[in-house]
């Protein structure tokens, strides 16, 4: 069974793919059709963010949550009255929720500067190597382990439950409270061994396991929304199902990869790029290296690295006074030569600076390089280096998982950057396979027709995947460049610097 079996009569189910991001905010409708293909439509979109509050940044969570319940107006008056829902968000923040079950304050957002020097005191009397051996997980210094390292100890001693930021809404919506594993796993405190929130790293955060719900797999259901939102919005009834919470767990499951010569790179504002693995890596090569064991849906692991991604891009667009969009971004850096300077994108200066073009420029002169100045030469300066930086990061995936990739799986807004994509296939030395740009919506709508029984597994679904949507492939090409990538590797190795 592909999916839908329609020799019978049915009723057909209609999914709704809650995506937040750190930018913004959509409700997208998925069915299948009477072709076994996938059939998605955005139905609501709204802009997110953080601003200063009380001393941080934070975000408006019960704006985001309004937003939702607006979104599942829209759905009920294009006619749909029944609908299972699922909620993927970025990772690593969380809410404080008190014993009366309401928000002790509006969430941290993971780009305040709060744990900007965590690590170092976190890890003073706690080796970097056995807290890796215990979770597997990078050294970030926005991971929650920092943040709760970080909060309000009178704060944490008032609260009850310490929820993710995808399982609070959910938890808002039907008053059902879990801890999907796909999110809780980028905490950096889940113990990969036993599967469990490790005690004694709760203890050096004064937390302890009963502040967190159980721990549930992606695909568990979890109730319907609550009657006093549907007195108060005009809803659709609405079963939630606990999805693979985390948007980059959500990208990956729609990932079409097939075999298992394959990497997926999900690219937006972040980009992850790394290896769905089934027995986590942490060995001494992962730790140098800082790659990640990211629990997965169904029982995996995404190995991968974190890297800025298109945040660089979306920072220059605003600086710019949006007056030109990302195609036509992409297009005047098109038109300018490549590698006309290297950079370390993942440098802490970029990951929240005041004007990201003045920091790319002021990086160029402080290591003695062509600075860039017209809108296209900035653009092109940060695809080069996105290109540079994924290219190094394929022959690391090579070299710790001892395998040889073929295929890079590109998948989200990056997807769309032809410019991108195309170098990168050529410095990789890989085919690229560029698509479905809505993989996290698509994966978020899959895991739920798995619980329903819609759809029969996942290999089944990343196949109706393939066949549902446009995917562009782009092959090496022979001779260009030739040198830059181990050029840009010497140059990373004289800017290197231990983990702090």
């Amino acid at each position: 069974m592909l999916g839908i079996d329609w020799s019978e009569p049915i009723v057909k189910n209609i999914y709704v793919a809650v995506d937040v991001g750190a930018s913004s905010g959509r409700l997208m409708l998925a069915e299948i059709n009477r072709n076994q293909q996938i059939q998605i439509k955005e139905m609501h979109r709204f802009k997110n963010g953080f601003e200063k509050s009380d001393g941080h940044e934070r975000w408006n969570i019960d704006y985001l949550i309004h937003e939702i319940l607006t979104g599942l107006e829209k759905v009920k008056a294009a006619g749909y009255t029944n609908v299972h829902l699922g909620i993927d968000t970025w990772a690593v923040d969380y809410v404080l929720v008190g014993e009366d079950g309401q928000k002790l304050s509006n969430p941290i957002s993971y780009r305040d500067s709060r744990t900007s020097n965590t690590i170092k005191a976190l890890t003073s009397d706690l080796p970097k190597r056995e807290l890796y051996k215990k979770t597997g997980i990078q050294f970030l210094d926005f991971n929650t382990l920092y943040q709760l390292y970080e909060e309000d100890h009178e704060l944490l001693k008032k609260t009850n439950k310490i929820m993710m930021i995808p399982d609070y809404i959910g938890y808002v919506l039907t008053g059902k409270s879990v801890t999907e594993v796909t999110n809780a796993s980028t905490t950096q405190m889940l113990n990969l061994r036993a599967g469990l929130f490790d005690e004694d790293l709760l203890n050096k955060v004064n937390v302890n396991d009963d502040q967190f719900a159980h721990l549930v797999e992606a695909g568990t259901p979890l109730g319907t929304i609550s009657d006093n939102w549907m007195e108060n919005f005009d809803l659709p009834v609405t079963e939630v199902i606990t999805v693979a919470t985390h948007d980059t767990a959500s990208a990956v499951v729609g990932t079409p990869g097939h075999g298992d010569d394959w990497a997926f790179l999900s690219s937006g504002t972040w980009s992850l790029l790394g290896k769905e693995l089934n027995t986590p890596e942490n060995g001494q090569l992962a730790f140098q290296d800082n790659y990640t064991n990211e629990w997965g849906a169904y029982g995996t692991y995404r190995f991968l690295k974190n890297i800025m991604g298109l945040w660089m891009a979306q920072c220059v667009k605003r600086c710019y006074g949006n007056q030109y969009s990302f195609g036509e971004l992409a297009a005047l850096a098109g038109d300018e030569v490549p590698f006309q300077q290297f950079i370390d994108v993942n440098d802490e200066r970029f990951v929240n600076p005041k004007n990201m073009i003045e920091e790319i420029q002021q990086y160029c002169r402080e290591s003695n390089q062509t600075v860039p100045e017209t809108p296209g030469e900035v653009m092109m300066a940060i695809y080069a280096n996105l290109a540079l930086f994924y290219a190094n990061e394929i022959q690391e995936l090579n070299k710790i998982l001892n395998c040889h990739l073929n295929t890079l799986n590109i998948v989200g807004g990056g997807s769309n950057v032809a410019l991108l994509n195309q170098l990168t296939s050529t410095l990789a030395n890989i085919e690229v396979i560029a698509g479905p740009n809505e993989a996290t919506a698509i994966g978020n709508a899959l895991v739920q027709m798995i619980s329903t029984g819609d759809v029969k597994n996942i290999q089944v679904g990343r196949k109706i995947i393939s066949e549902s949507f446009e995917l562009k492939h782009f092959k090496p090409e022979t001779g260009e460049y030739a040198g830059v990538l181990q050029r840009y590797q010497d140059f990373l190795n004289g800017h290197s610097k231990e983990l702090v």
